[in-house]
């Protein structure tokens, strides 16, 4: 039996319980579920890397903002299912100052966090034309997004960007949109879980693309300004985020608080729907509505029908850090560099103990350090490695899981704390001896 930094014969024990049939594919939750329970049992300190959560505090501007909204009685009171005026002219502003898109106010509507807005996009996108019954994904990507497609009873298809970087990545979409069958395509940018960049370049391509065939894009920037080779932070200067709004109309920004200000756990964020696009009437949408465009059905429908508002007092909030930002007074992309530099040292030390990156590149460039990575071991599938890792105190989630079709993990760095570079040089130690062949 090996000798391992957790209880082998317990870990064997809790991963069985769990009916698991391919450890590969277990859920986020249910790997956060086992090494909790393995911690409690073997009192074991674990290593983790697979809840993608932040590990910094909120923004102050925040936090103060929401505090006054409250204690001022706006609990009370239902919000605006368009939203509060103030956030919607400052999310406008922001996006001004940095992505340079120009997108009206009335456009910009605040979210329950970026997974309803996402949710809320795939739903009125699949509604829009009867013939478009299918949500392209463009992976490795967020695996919960397919479950919200599962779960509304569309279809999607996919496909690994890996192989189709560059100028490849025009004909690996020609393939999928001249089907005539997708309403909607959807990617990260930085991306979770590999954390590569798409390019100006790809984006064009992608942009000219989504118009040619009449397919809405749906860009999600959960990790806005997070690729830190570049100074993004600086309000209405370039160099901006880089955007699928400058190469076409048709398209619906994600706009999330929980990472940029590590405002998670009040479920903001602000779903931007391009200027064209929420004026448009869609055949689809005039038959199953009565009338209406695609952003009054987008709020007054599916948004209403799922929560009738965003939190009140968490609008005021991300009003507030938004106007911090674009003002020039706080600079959230200095807050959350923190990330970058906990995954370079992480990937020092893996790579030191025979792991190797599997997302490596963005097309020439080496790949930006920040709040994921990707790793793999030589000989090792994801879903083996996933498990093997347990044994180690280090838990992460198998890349098969995002739609990546590469054998290996991802890895998140929020929640390192200081002690752990040295616990975690520790227990790769061990574990490439136990592995060396």
């Amino acid at each position: 039996m090996k000798q391992t930094p957790v209880d082998y014969q317990t870990t064997k024990r809790v991963i069985e319980n769990y009916g698991l049939k391919d450890f590969g594919k277990a859920t986020i939750r249910e790997v956060v579920a086992i090494s909790h329970q393995l911690e409690k049992e073997t009192g074991t300190e674990f290593i983790h890397m697979e809840m993608g959560v932040p590990g910094l505090k909120p923004a102050q501007v925040g936090v103060d903002a929401e505090i006054k909204a409250l204690q001022s009685g706006i609990a009370a009171i239902y919000p605006n299912i368009n939203g509060m005026w103030e956030l919607k002219k400052e999310a406008s502003r922001f996006i001004k100052a940095f992505i340079n898109t120009d997108i009206s106010p009335e456009h910009c509507v605040p979210v329950t966090g970026s997974m309803q807005g996402t949710y809320a996009s795939f739903l009125t996108c699949g509604q829009c034309n009867p013939q478009k019954d299918t949500i392209l994904f463009i992976d490795p990507g967020f695996p919960v997004q397919k479950q919200q497609i599962v779960v509304m009873g569309y279809k999607y298809e996919s496909f690994d960007v890996y192989e189709y970087r560059g100028e490849k990545i025009q004909s690996v979409l020609e393939e999928y949109l001249a089907k005539g069958n997708i309403a909607a395509m959807i990617y990260s940018n930085p991306n979770n879980p590999a954390w590569f960049c798409l390019t100006d370049s790809e984006l064009r391509i992608i942009g000219k693309t989504a118009t040619k065939y009449d397919t809405i894009v749906i860009e999600d920037l959960a990790y806005f300004a997070m690729d830190f080779r570049k100074n993004l932070g600086a309000p209405f200067q370039p160099p901006y985020q880089a955007s699928v709004s400058h190469y076409t109309d048709l398209y619906i920004l994600q706009i999330s608080g929980s990472k940029a200000f590590s405002y998670a756990g009040q479920r903001i964020a602000v779903t931007a729907i391009s200027d064209k696009l929420y004026n448009r009437a869609y055949e689809g949408l005039t038959q199953r509505y009565g009338g209406g465009a695609f952003g009054t059905i987008y709020v007054h429908r599916v948004l209403y029908a799922l929560s009738s508002g965003t939190s009140h007092s968490a609008q005021y909030a991300l009003a507030a850090m938004l106007k911090a930002s674009s003002d020039g007074t706080f600079n959230f992309v200095d807050e959350i560099k923190e990330y970058g530099k906990r995954a370079k040292k992480l990937k020092s030390i893996f790579k030191k103990h025979g792991f190797r990156i599997v997302y490596d590149h963005d097309l020439d460039d080496p790949i930006a350090d920040g709040f994921y990575f990707t790793i793999s071991y030589p000989g090792m599938e994801g879903g083996e490695l996933m498990e093997e890792l347990m044994f180690y105190g280090i838990s992460a989630i198998s890349l098969s899981t995002t739609g990546s079709r590469q054998q290996g993990l991802r890895a998140c760095t929020s929640f390192i704390k200081p002690n752990q570079y040295d616990l975690l040089e520790e227990r790769l130690s061990l574990f490439e001896k136990n592995h060396s062949k």
